[in-house]
């Protein structure tokens, strides 16, 4: 997962030379749901029924549609690597959304540190005390709020979805591609289909994305919050930023400012304290 998730910041960059980042969620979505809907067919795996399709078109719009557009829109201002490292912060937002939202722990002291040390974390990231730097304050909004909302819908999968007991295919499956439904109008009325002719490399940059980070991973993930609950599932955000940091500079000549990397860390401490007493 954390291979995959962290290779997609390099599939989005590379899949907005020639959609727009409307587009780019949508097809990422779009292929990830055909492709795992192929496997339930295959496999012959039970699909949801009845009110299970609402709470994992919820899920979808929380995991999947809404950062989805987010993360593509921030990708087109800022760089691969900050948007991984702001991504980071999941597992706290996860946390926090557990306290408030869910109730199903206590705040503690140290949940209440590590929370503040991320903050602080991503204000470390973004070069705060030189007013963000060359970063679109919208697109760092975006970022920001794309962190909240998977912090949100991990939990929301652990409550509503994992005591469906169907496999983590046919929920992958319905998720995914429920969200490329919900994306479709956007898609379709806020401008160009593509905005450049498509290259071999951006092409396969869209397909890797769909099937294997829209995709397969949401299968993985869904089968880890079964077994692990959301707030570990989370933590695989811990090593996206290595990942795509790795691809940014070695394959996009991405520039990486000093406070970046050491804001990433101290994102990661703050995110480790919040998990170091979460429950599943």
């Amino acid at each position: 997962m954390a291979l995959i998730w962290g290779s997609s910041f390099l599939f989005t960059e590379l899949s907005l030379r020639f959609l727009p980042f409307y587009g780019v969620a949508f097809w990422r979505t779009f292929l990830g749901g055909l492709a795992m809907f192929a496997l339930v067919f295959l496999l012959k795996l039970q699909l949801p029924k009845g009110t299970q399709w609402f709470h994992l078109w919820v899920a979808g719009v929380l995991m999947s549609a809404i950062p989805f557009s987010l993360f593509s829109f921030a990708q087109q201002s800022t760089t691969s690597s900050l948007a991984a490292i702001i991504g980071a912060a999941t597992p706290m937002f996860t946390l926090l959304a557990i306290l408030t939202i869910y109730r199903t722990e206590k705040v503690t002291l140290i949940a209440t540190s590590g929370l503040l040390i991320g903050l602080i974390g991503v204000a470390i990231t973004l070069g705060i005390w030189e007013g963000f730097g060359n970063n679109d304050p919208l697109a760092i909004a975006a970022l920001v709020l794309a962190t909240i909302s998977y912090g949100i819908g991990g939990p929301y999968i652990r409550k509503f979805v994992t005591p469906m007991n169907l496999s983590g295919t046919s929920t992958a499956a319905a998720q995914v591609f429920t969200s490329a439904l919900t994306l479709l109008p956007f898609y379709l009325l806020t401008g160009p289909l593509a905005t450049a002719a498509p290259t071999i490399e951006s092409l396969l940059s869209i397909v890797a994305l769909g099937i294997l980070g829209s995709g397969f991973a949401y299968r993985l993930f869904h089968d880890v919050i079964k077994d692990a609950g959301s707030a570990v599932a989370s933590t695989v955000t811990f090593t996206n930023p290595v990942v795509a940091t790795i691809w940014g500079v070695l394959l996009l000549s991405e520039e990486l400012h000093w406070y970046e990397p050491l804001g990433g860390l101290v994102v990661i401490l703050g995110a480790w304290l919040t998990q170091h007493k979460a429950t599943k």
